[in-house]
């Protein structure tokens, strides 16, 4: 999944700028691109000069900033036409603070004991939807199909989705797969909406688990600079989750995981702020553990910079490939090739195996005939590499990063990964 940021990653700003990059997305090996919301942004109380994405003025419209409708149905159809998918960015739980609704329907909208519309959190820019009420949750199932109709879109990511009542999206989602199949992506973590509606959430869990590895390896800057407890995690502390994570989620449901995307980027800094040297590990951790990886805009040549959120921010990623982009590209034809890294195999195709040292990681994962084993050092220091009881097997096996054939590590430098693949 590559999240495009429309405002900020290409130097033309719109879809039209997008359809141009088709083609070398492609051969960078996306399959799903997910656009930031197209909708027009609100003007009342927004936010900066140019407002939040998920400040919805109209859910029916393109915001002409990024071209027209004819302009959406084009790239859609050059993606599909490229055997990519294309999913919206949606916000159903609150709207812009002008949103065409709140004149037309004020019933739709939460009030305060002041009978005032309001924002959650601190997001002053918006207004809390009320799904007590049928109109809010025809209008907005509504909208949900008018795009895959419209534009032949094949899916959505849903904001804040846990905050929107899950009956919701599973009355949606047989409605949505009626038009055609589709995918469906929640900012989340919540497993009760993976059961009907959503095909994959957030591992947010698991960003939090890298970002601990790297505080507690005194790696993380983002984290010192804002004097941040986090919890003292280690190698070990990634089995836990994801043993944790299979008794908690339904069979065939998976997670999206991430070193990065918008929300982390503008608001906690770029991977390199937060992973430093470890960004390279947590990279290939984010393809090899279970689930489907996902990139952010400028993440496929390394583009080190936070991006401005509610104005347009003068710098725009390279797109010349570097050695990021080679390197992003062998993790995603290795998820392409071996079908020991399908992300609905079951939990149990991996299995972890004890390394002396606690901060060595080593999993291998297996489907048929084919295997990925991965072996790295989550550490900030050179260690060795041995194993108390069985160790993984090499037989058949190769190197992936260096085609040669496959040899157990003796030592890993600090954050040093070995990819083996059959």
């Amino acid at each position: 999944i590559y999240e495009v940021n429309l405002r900020q990653g290409t130097p033309e700003r719109n879809l039209a700028g997008l359809r141009a990059q088709l083609p070398r997305l492609r051969d960078l090996g996306v399959d799903i691109l997910w656009l930031m919301p197209i909708h027009p942004i609100s003007k009342e109380q927004r936010k900066g000069t140019m407002g939040s994405y998920y400040a919805v003025q109209d859910y029916l419209q393109v915001n002409p900033e990024f071209g027209t409708v004819r302009d959406l149905k084009d790239m859609v159809r050059d993606a599909h036409g490229l055997g990519m998918k294309v999913i919206l960015d949606e916000v159903c739980n609150h709207t812009g603070a002008d949103n065409v609704w709140i004149k037309n329907h004020p019933e739709f909208f939460a009030r305060n004991e002041k009978g005032e519309m309001y924002g959650p959190y601190d997001w002053t820019d918006v207004c809390q939807l009320d799904y007590s009420r049928p109109g809010t949750r025809k209008a907005m199932k509504e909208a949900l199909l008018y795009w895959v109709k419209e534009a032949d879109i094949d899916g959505y990511r849903c904001d804040v989705a846990g905050m929107v009542p899950t009956d919701f999206w599973d009355d949606v989602r047989p409605a949505l797969d009626a038009i055609k199949p589709v995918f469906m992506l929640a900012e989340a973590s919540k497993p009760e909406l993976t059961r009907k509606a959503f095909d994959a959430d957030y591992n947010w869990p698991m960003k939090d688990v890298f970002n601990a590895i790297a505080a507690t390896q005194g790696v993380n800057h983002y984290a010192a600079y804002k004097q941040m407890k986090l919890p003292r995690r280690n190698a070990l502390s990634i089995d836990t989750l994801l043993a944790r994570q299979q008794c908690e989620y339904p069979k065939g449901a998976f997670n999206m995981n991430m070193i990065t995307n918008h929300d982390l980027n503008s608001w906690e800094g770029t991977e390199f702020d937060r992973l430093g040297p470890a960004t390279g590990a947590f990279a290939v951790l984010s393809y090899t553990l279970p689930g489907v990886p996902m990139m952010y805009t400028g993440q496929e040549t390394g583009f080190n910079h936070a991006f401005e959120f509610f104005e347009t921010d003068s710098i725009t990623p390279s797109t010349e490939a570097n050695e990021f982009t080679v390197f992003y590209e062998a993790l995603n034809s290795l998820k392409h090739r071996n079908r020991a890294l399908d992300a609905r195999q079951p939990a149990e195709n991996i299995r972890f195996i004890e390394a002396t040292n606690p901060d060595v990681l080593t999993f291998t994962r297996t489907n048929g005939g084919n295997a990925v084993t991965v072996i790295t050092n989550l550490s900030n220091e050179a260690v060795k590499v041995s194993y108390p009881k069985d160790a993984p097997s090499t037989e058949g096996m190769t190197n992936w990063f260096t085609a040669t054939d496959a040899e157990l590590p003796t030592e890993l430098a600090p954050w040093q990964y070995v990819v083996l693949v059959k």
